[in-house]
This record gives C-alpha cells, sequence and structure tokens, in this order.
C-alpha cells in the first residue's frame, strides 16, 4: 500500500506500465516571446521562491499510478464476463490513463489535504490518496471526449482514442464507417472513465464523515468541467470573440476542475475551515486561469518537441482563446486589415509561413504582451491569497512552487 514520509512524499515501487510516451516539461520552445519578470512580479518571485517541487512530485506521481493500476486490476472479474470488445476497450482506457501525464489534479489535491492538515503517516492517508487518484479518470474522460470534439487526431505522440478504434475497424474490416466506429467507441470508453472515476472514489475506503464532505464537492466539479466544455463548444458555434467570454471557459474548463476543486476536494477531506477553503479557491481559480492563458501561448508559439502537438495547432482549430479575442479587439481598434486577416485565417488549415505570419501580428498588437501581463497579475494575486492563508507551512512552500511551475510550464 501507498505511504508517504513526514514530508508528505508518496513511496510506492514503481509499477510495470507498458507503452509509456516520454514525459517531458512543458515550457515555451522556439519563437515563443520570452515573459520577463519586472518590478513587482520580480520581487514576488525573488519573495516566493520555494524548494525544487520536483522530487517530492515525482514520489507522488508513482503512488497515484500504483493506486490506478490496482484499480484497473480489481475492474478485471468485472469487465472479462462482458467479452471481448469491453475487455479491449478497457484496456484502451487502462493504457490512455498510464501512458503519461503529470497528475495535476491529484498532486494539488493532495497537496490541499496536506496544507489543512492532512497527515501523510496516519491512517486516512491511503484513502485520500486513491480518492485524489480518481480524479486521472475524471481527466481521461475529459480529453477522450475533447479529442472528439476538436477532431485531433494525436494525444501524447499516440493517435487519440477514437483514431485508435477507426483504425481497428479497418484493419479488421469491419462493416460501417471507420471514422463514426471509432468515434461511437471513444465516446463510451470516455463515458466508462467518469463511471469508473465515481467507483474509485466510492472504493477508496475514506472515512464516512470525510466521503460526506468529499461528495458535493466532487459532484460540483464534474458539473463545471462538463459546463465549461459546453461553454466554450457554444461559444465557437455564436463566434463570441470577447475576452470576457473566453475568461469564463478558462474559469470553468480548466482553473475549476485543475487547481480550484482539486484544492476544496482536499480541504473537505481534511475538515477544513471556510477560511482556508476560500483562500484555496481563490487561488486556484487565480492560478487555473493563469496556467491556460500559458497553455494558449504555448498552443501558438510552443515547441512541438515539447507540448506534443503541432507548432501552431490553436491558430488551425481556432480556438477562442483570450489570447485571440484580445488580438481581434486591438485589431478591430487599430488595424482593421489585421482584424480581417486574423478572421479569414484562423480555424484554416495553416501552413508554416502562415504560423508565422499570424504570431507575428498577435505580437505586433500586443496581445501576447497583454497575456503575459495577465499571467503575472493573476499568478501574484493567487500567491498572495495563499501566502495569507491558514495552510500548512510546508504545504503552502508546496502550493508556491506548483503554481510557479505551472504558470511558467517549468514542471
Amino acid at each position: 500500500m501507498p505511504r508517504a514520509d513526514l514530508c508528505g512524499h508518496v513511496v510506492v515501487p514503481a509499477p510495470a506500465v507498458e507503452n509509456r510516451s516520454r514525459e517531458v516539461p512543458l515550457s515555451a520552445g522556439p519563437g515563443t516571446p520570452s515573459p520577463v519578470a519586472t518590478g513587482r512580479a520580480a520581487a514576488a518571485t525573488a519573495t516566493l521562491a520555494a524548494p525544487d517541487p520536483r522530487p517530492a512530485l515525482r514520489a507522488f506521481v508513482t503512488a497515484v499510478e500504483g493506486a490506478l493500476v490496482e484499480f484497473f486490476e480489481s475492474r478485471t472479474a468485472l469487465v472479462e464476463p462482458l467479452g471481448p470488445p469491453f475487455t479491449e476497450s478497457a484496456d484502451v482506457l487502462r493504457d490512455f490513463v498510464l501512458r503519461g501525464g503529470k497528475r495535476t489534479r491529484p498532486s494539488f489535491a493532495w497537496t490541499g489535504w496536506l496544507g489543512a492538515g492532512g497527515d501523510p503517516d496516519g491512517p486516512d492517508a491511503p484513502g485520500v490518496l486513491r480518492a485524489c487518484a480518481a480524479l486521472e479518470l475524471v481527466q481521461a474522460c475529459a480529453l477522450i471526449h475533447d479529442d472528439i470534439i476538436d477532431s485531433s487526431r494525436t494525444r501524447r505522440r499516440f493517435p487519440t482514442v477514437h483514431v485508435d478504434f477507426e483504425q481497428r475497424h479497418r484493419e479488421r474490416a469491419l462493416l460501417g464507417d471507420p471514422a463514426h466506429f471509432g468515434v461511437s467507441v471513444a465516446i463510451l470508453v470516455g463515458d466508462l472513465a467518469l463511471a469508473w472515476a465515481d467507483d474509485m472514489v466510492n472504493g477508496a475506503g475514506l472515512d464516512p464523515a470525510a466521503f460526506t464532505r468529499f461528495a458535493p464537492v466532487w459532484a460540483r466539479m464534474r458539473t463545471e468541467v462538463l459546463g465549461g466544455q459546453l461553454l466554450d463548444i457554444q461559444g465557437e458555434a455564436g463566434g463570441d470573440e470577447t475576452v470576457a467570454a473566453a475568461l469564463r471557459i478558462n474559469e470553468f474548463k480548466t482553473a475549476a476542475y485543475t487547481i480550484e476543486r482539486p484544492l476544496h476536494l482536499g480541504a473537505a477531506l481534511a475538515d477544513a475551515g471556510p477560511e482556508l477553503v476560500a483562500a484555496y479557491r481563490t487561488f486556484g481559480t487565480d492560478i487555473g486561469v493563469a496556467f491556460q492563458l500559458r497553455d494558449d501561448l504555448l498552443g501558438v508559439f510552443g515547441d512541438p518537441e515539447v507540448t506534443g502537438k503541432p507548432s501552431g495547432d490553436d491558430l488551425r482549430e481556432g480556438k477562442r482563446t483570450v489570447l485571440l479575442a484580445e488580438a481581434l479587439r486591438r485589431a478591430d481598434a487599430t488595424d482593421p486589415a489585421a482584424a480581417r486577416l486574423l478572421r479569414s485565417r484562423i480555424g484554416t488549415d495553416l501552413g508554416a509561413d502562415e504560423v508565422a505570419l499570424l504570431r507575428e501580428l498577435l505580437v505586433d498588437l500586443g496581445a501576447v504582451d497583454d497575456v503575459e501581463a495577465r499571467i503575472t497579475d493573476l499568478t501574484e494575486r493567487g500567491l498572495a491569497a495563499l501566502e495569507s492563508s491558514s495552510a500548512e507551512p510546508v504545504a503552502k512552500a508546496q502550493l508556491r512552487a506548483m503554481a510557479l511551475a505551472a504558470t511558467r510550464r517549468a514542471l
């Protein structure tokens, strides 16, 4: 059973997982404007410097993966009577979940629990770990369905789940349309991930009182992530180009279930008071939105070898990001020709030269500087909320380091 040392580092033997892709730090790649911390930002960074979180996070990732392996093994007896199609789908889900990822959501939930007084060496720790690990199954559901919505062909350098089953259909010469088959199966695999997330929580062995506190936060989180995805789809279909709309999507689609609610879940498990919960939620929302804003920049300027996505992919997909919304706002006010160019080319099959042109335009319009300033401001606000909170000092330092890593992509 996974256990944790006095510093909150969970230690288990590394599970044997096949076909895991190489996990690399996400950072800005060639062509990305380099953010320079000045003034308050530089002072805050110097003041809030924290120990390198990576060793502790690597240990925790190992523990989470051990809990996930154990859970998938526990499903074997349930799945096998349903026959080969279901066992194959369950195996694909298992491989998808275990293939890679930094386990960001479980890490924030666990550290939130520690910060609210959770004892990593106490009897509750194994159950808390399993409940935190279940967040990876919610994430799997979101990613599998998101790849269908975005018509993505690869994920972490592997075929997406719907493309995987589309290829299996062709290889086996099955009846019907391969693409439709792939999407249909992938929808069900994503649904299975969400159902099994509940199963993993229900079987985690949480204390009944802790489970009672945990359950309503868990329910809100699942509703919010689905709501954020729906806002994204509706916003794109409705052509909403405002910064406010993009920020609202960021809050619910990313911040709520990436940082804010995981921290809230950890706090609920530890029976934290309302003041700490409020501080965690402020920190989580601000850092979560900053995390997404950094992701938006990487989606345009990131190095494919680092991000795992084709360079400029967000421009080809026409994602309604804050970066694009701010660029359009500025272009409408000062450069109508640039606005027409952006609207005519975003969301099309762009060549490398066109991507380079649009990147230059985003920089020249000042949209990149605006997003960098937003990231700095949100990070400072989030860190200030954390610093003034009653969270335990060791967990506070860890959360501070995780926030800076997330907003700079230096994990």
